[in-house]
């Protein structure tokens, strides 16, 4: 069974990391989501659930206004060949979430951790950032270092890489610190 977002907001709390929870209507897009903007400060995500020509899942969770490449990235993430959007039922069993809730929160829900997870460089030089916790109908503020503590938290080591393709090219996919 899935977590849900009370479930999320103990295990953060147990964690000791304090986060800011904004409701409104369900939000299924970066579009839709920028209606926001200046209601909830921090830095926005748009979560891409990938896989590649192997089957190896990936989480990439980026600035939401990050231009991404399909086509390359695999190159910057260490994938085997190129990358495609993960199914549905995928999704919903390793994240424990629906499309347009995508999330890293939902990275609770992977156990034991299958997924690959990325974090965008740029995204990360914000001090916060803002996720949706588990559903689209809300937002959480979260520092950039917590949610690090929490991907690590769930046995997941996150690599930070430049997936923008306006930024330069990570050669190899370097530890998040």
């Amino acid at each position: 069974m899935p977590a849900t977002v009370a479930d999320l907001q103990a295990y953060l709390r147990d964690l000791g990391i304090e986060t800011t929870t904004v409701t409104h209507p369900p939000l299924h897009t970066v579009e839709e989501s920028r209606a926001l903007r200046g209601m909830i400060p921090g830095t926005h995500t748009k979560n891409l659930f990938l896989k590649d020509k192997k089957g190896a899942l990936f989480l990439v969770v980026a600035r939401e206004d990050a231009e991404i490449d399909l086509k390359r990235l695999h190159q910057r993430i260490g994938a085997s060949g190129r990358l495609s959007f993960g199914r549905p039922d995928q999704m919903l069993e390793t994240l424990g979430v629906a499309p347009g809730s995508v999330t890293a929160f939902g990275l609770m829900n992977d156990q034991p951790p299958r997924l690959r997870v990325v974090l965008d460089a740029a995204l990360m030089a914000n001090p916060t950032i803002n996720c949706h916790p588990l559903v689209n109908t809300a937002t959480t503020t979260i520092h950039s270092n917590d949610l690090i503590a929490f991907i690590r938290a769930t046995g997941h080591e996150p690599v930070t890489v430049a997936v923008d393709d306006a930024s330069p090219a990570t050669p190899d996919a370097a530890r998040t610190p």
